[in-house]
């Protein structure tokens, strides 16, 4: 069958459609190419590969002022840019690419000539000499050989972009200023208040244990006296915090903290208030385990607020509930659920802002509406996070949640390694061990130094008073050497803890602190400290009170009294 040309159905080929569609495409990328070189929005310059200008857009003469015949085939693109940023520019470009590049068109288009895509922003001057700020595209254009013949810069002005942000950024400096006054303000407010506040404490507490003892109308007075006063100070104590908390001068001592203890503290001084009040209390029954790196007093303080807020708020005969749970690896959450009223969805939406009750202020319980503000501030600061849920009538739980940590995991080991460095060491030597107790690790450092430098001394260390005890007990070194100012439990607490110890009550605890005022020295060993060492470390001291300390020991020791018996 002999073939025919297939037609389409008004009697036209297909090839003569395909040159009509072809022609109609062309046409439509023309207008596109058109509308695009002729947009009023956009300044669009093309350049020869040295930089002068072909081709100027009517969007690049409404920015710059200039008419295109003014500047194509006469002059640089260069020409346009500010000077000044034109040799910033050159030498970010020269340090980046280890070649010295011109402060001249170079500049501009050295990235683009590499291939490499570049944006950038750089004043540009317009005919009447003002400039502004524009970010330019710049795109090299090569031909069918891949050979470099011009660049195409695409530009749009900046300024008001730049005039939004400039504001921002002044409405932001404004809004910290403030805040920054105002917690000052706060700060200052709280530290005058202190004072007058400590002399009207002070004085009605004396009225009260005075003699002759006060009548009953006066005792009655002294005690909402005192009912008040102590009321502000706690008042005053949460204004100060909040004040430090957000100007950014609040200081944390973190460190790995056992979440079973501090739950336990918290425990013991919660106890009192919800006896009062008729509220159980149920906390975690088996030890939790797990450490949390915190500051551990900032930590009791939040949880502190939370219990004592559910049990402000609770029922008659209501419960507390506190719980601990893993929520995902590396992450556990303490939840404290009350069984009181619970919030509606807007009291949750108001419920971190300062001094706002949610309405409480009409009621009898005492507070302040900054408590929870401070709280979430705290957490956030120690990177955890702190959240709440609830409904009305069936409670609420308030939650924190916080990174586990295994420092003290690796603080276990490191101490047995130590133990048994120690073990070690005195097989075969009269070998005696140092305990040393300090949260600041150049301080520790320096003392495993100088103690290293003594090979008939091995040594200890924990970085807070709580493991340092333990430590004591388990190992029963022959001298301990302790800081004062420790995170969590005091190096004042932590020396009477030890002497009230049947197991480590005998070893001698030498001071070893930076508070090295005569008074301060004075109450050390008024304490019981054995001897008292001021920091800086006066090396020879150190020694000398190390030697002193550990003569003692040995005059103490059962072999000693029984030779001094035999004389």
């Amino acid at each position: 069958m002999p073939l025919r040309t297939a037609k389409a159905k008004h009697g036209k080929p297909d090839s003569a459609l395909q040159l009509q569609r072809h022609e109609a495409l062309l046409l439509k990328a023309g207008a596109f190419q058109h509308a695009i070189l002729s947009s009023p929005r956009f300044s669009i310059i093309a350049t020869d590969d040295k930089g002068l200008i072909q081709l100027f857009n009517p969007g690049a003469e409404g920015l710059l002022g200039y008419a295109a015949s003014e500047l194509v085939g006469q002059i640089s693109a260069s020409d346009l840019h500010d000077p000044q940023d034109l040799a910033a520019r050159a030498r970010v470009l020269s340090r980046e690419f280890a070649t010295p590049i011109a402060a001249d068109f170079a500049a501009m288009a050295f990235r683009a000539s590499q291939g490499i895509e570049d944006v950038y922003e750089m004043n540009v001057i317009r005919k009447d000499g003002s400039r502004f700020p524009a970010v330019v595209s710049i795109t090299a254009l090569r031909d069918d050989y891949d050979d470099l013949i011009g660049y195409l810069l695409i530009g749009t002005d900046n300024s008001v972009r730049k005039r939004v942000e400039t504001e921002l950024l002044d409405a932001m400096a404004a809004a910290d200023k403030a805040n920054h006054a105002k917690s000052a303000f706060l700060s200052s407010m709280s530290h005058e208040l202190r004072p007058p506040l400590n002399a009207i404490l002070g004085f009605a507490q004396l009225m009260q244990s005075g003699s002759p003892q006060p009548t009953t109308v006066q005792q009655r007075s002294i005690d909402q006296i005192l009912k008040a006063g102590w009321y502000l100070l706690e008042l005053i104590n949460e204004i100060l915090d909040l004040a430090l908390v957000e100007s950014g001068k609040l200081t944390l001592s973190t460190e790995p903290v056992s979440l079973s203890e501090v739950i336990e503290e918290c425990k013991v001084m919660i106890e009192g208030q919800a006896q009062m009040r008729g509220i159980s209390l149920r906390f975690p029954s088996a030890d939790i385990g797990h450490y949390v790196k915190v500051d551990r007093t900032r930590l009791k303080q939040v949880l502190i607020n939370l219990l004592s807020n559910a049990i402000k708020y609770n029922r008659p005969s209501g419960s507390v509930v506190v719980d601990c749970i893993v929520t995902r690896p590396g992450r556990i959450r303490i939840c404290i659920e009350d069984s009181g009223e619970g919030l509606c969805e807007q009291d949750l939406a108001q419920l971190f802002q300062p001094f706002n009750r949610l309405g409480r202020e009409m009621t009898d319980e005492e507070g302040t509406g900054i408590g929870l503000v401070t709280a979430k501030r705290l957490i956030e600061v120690m990177d955890g996070t702190i959240g709440v849920e609830s409904a009305v009538g069936k409670g609420s739980v308030f939650w924190v949640e916080l990174a586990i940590t295994s420092e003290r995991q690796h603080l276990v080991e490191d101490t047995q390694n130590e133990a048994s460095a120690c073990q070690e060491q005195a097989v075969g030597q009269k070998s005696q061990a140092v305990l040393y107790i300090e949260d600041n690790p150049a301080n520790m450092l320096l003392v495993e130094e100088l103690v290293s430098r003594r090979p008939d001394l091995c040594f200890l260390s924990a970085t807070d008073a709580s493991w340092g005890i333990e430590m004591a007990r388990e190992f029963l070194p022959d001298m301990i050497l302790m800081d004062i100012n420790l995170p969590g439990i005091s190096g004042i607490q932590a020396l009477k803890i030890l002497r009230e110890d049947p197991v480590a009550a005998h070893i001698p605890v030498v001071a070893l602190s930076g508070n090295a005022i005569p008074r301060d020295i004075r109450k050390g060993l008024e304490a019981g400290f054995f001897r008292y060492l001021t920091k800086p470390i006066n090396v020879h001291d150190f020694f000398a009170t190390v030697d002193a300390t550990l003569e003692f020991v040995r005059a103490k020791s059962p072999a000693a009294e029984v030779q001094s018996s035999r004389k």
